[in-house]
C-alpha cells in the first residue's frame, strides 16, 4: 500500500508501477501540492518516511531541485518518484517549500 498525506487528505491506495507518487495522489484525491509535474517547481516535494527502496532511482531533475542533503533525510519529487513494479508500503508526506 501507498500511504499519501497531503494538506488535508491522507488516504492508502494500491501501488501501480511506473506511476509517480503524484500520479497517485491525483488519481485518488489527495491534495498534494503542484503546478508543473515535470520537476521543474518543486511544489509536490515530499517526505518519504518508507519506502523508499520501492521507488525508481532519483532524477536528473530532482538533482536541480532538492538540495543534497534533502535526499538523505528522505525528500523527494513527488512527480519524479516513480513507483516499482511490486512495490511494498510506502509512505508520502506533501512537504512543500511554502
Amino acid at each position: 500500500m501507498i500511504e499519501l498525506k497531503g494538506r488535508t487528505i491522507t488516504k492508502e491506495v494500491e501501488p501501480e508501477g511506473g506511476l509517480s507518487l503524484l500520479d497517485h495522489a491525483i488519481k485518488h484525491g489527495v491534495d498534494f501540492s503542484f503546478s508543473c509535474t515535470r520537476g521543474t517547481c518543486a511544489r509536490c516535494r515530499c517526505l518519504v518516511t518508507e519506502g523508499a527502496e520501492y521507488l525508481e532511482e532519483v532524477t536528473d531533475e530532482e538533482w536541480d531541485r532538492l538540495e543534497p542533503e534533502e535526499f538523505g533525510e528522505g525528500y523527494r519529487l513527488g512527480c519524479q518518484a516513480i513507483v516499482k513494479d511490486g512495490a511494498g508500503r510506502i509512505t508520502a508526506v506533501n512537504k512543500t517549500y511554502f
